[in-house]
């Protein structure tokens, strides 16, 4: 099998047609947004899946979901679409949720989808995947899962939910399904005028190694879309795939706590 820097090249990142993007430096793909600063393409390490070399360079992440006005008005759920920007405020990844309508009107926050994850070039470089499970905190057989695949078709990782009668409790898992770090949320997670933050753990859970934080965004965005901002810090030297899977789970942390029609 024909290989590029240990990969398939059949699993090299693809350009994606959900929202193709220009020429590098010529400014994002997005409808009405203009010229935005990229980050620029930092060179692939030795082992990292192609595409995610971005997050070879970076600490922290900004997760920005568009306002959709078919939600604000109407209240019609559509597909999240989300820019991903570093500390610096350059842009890193274009996502976008692909879906049906019935899976969004029927099925809510609890639906099923697949994300799929863009460079600046429109290739698709991650593909996030949740199957459809009911959500009860009193049935351990109903706890919710995502699996983060890079290049699409090959699963570096998965999020894990763990049952607790009372707190958000999830496993980050490498490839191998071995359990790498944890996340623990807050008791509540509404809260008015402050951040909401999820710990990410060291295993024993005895030393926080990271954050996902959903931003407050204002009363009035607040009370009127369900379009949230996330930040989500870890150590730089951290692995470049679980960095991805800890990426990930800021998705499905949104869609299981913050994604509810206003």
């Amino acid at each position: 099998m024909e290989t590029n820097n240990g990969y398939p090249v059949e699993l090299q990142p693809n350009k994606n047609a959900i929202h193709p993007a220009p020429g590098y430096g010529q400014g994002a793909a997005i409808p009405g947004h203009g010229q935005v600063v990229m980050m620029p393409v930092p060179q692939r390490p030795d082992g990292c899946p192609p595409g995610l070399e971005y997050l070879t360079q970076i600490d922290q992440l900004l997760v920005q979901q568009k306002v959709e006005l078919a939600e604000v008005i109407l209240g019609w759920e559509t597909n999240n679409k989300y820019i991903v920007k570093n500390s610096m405020g350059q842009q890193v990844f274009y996502v976008a949720e692909e879906n049906d309508c019935c899976n969004r009107q029927f099925c809510g926050p609890l639906r099923s989808f697949v994300i799929h994850v863009q460079d600046n070039l429109g290739q698709e470089v991650m593909r996030l995947m949740r199957p459809l499970k009911c959500g009860s905190c009193f049935c351990p057989c109903c706890l919710q899962e995502l699996e983060i695949q890079s290049p699409p078709g090959y699963p570096i990782g998965y999020v894990i939910q763990n049952w607790h009668p009372f707190l958000p409790k999830f496993t980050i898992q490498n490839e191998k399904k071995e359990a790498v770090l944890k996340i623990e949320g807050p008791f509540c997670s509404c809260r008015c005028c402050s951040d909401v933050n999820f710990d990410v753990l060291s295993l024993d859970e005895s030393t926080k190694v990271g954050k996902i934080s959903k931003q407050w965004t204002g009363l009035v965005r607040e009370a009127f879309t369900d379009a949230d901002n996330f930040g989500i810090s870890f150590p730089m030297d951290l692995d470049v795939k679980i960095k991805a899977v800890l990426f990930g789970a800021c998705f499905l942390i949104d869609f299981m706590f913050f994604e509810h029609n206003k």
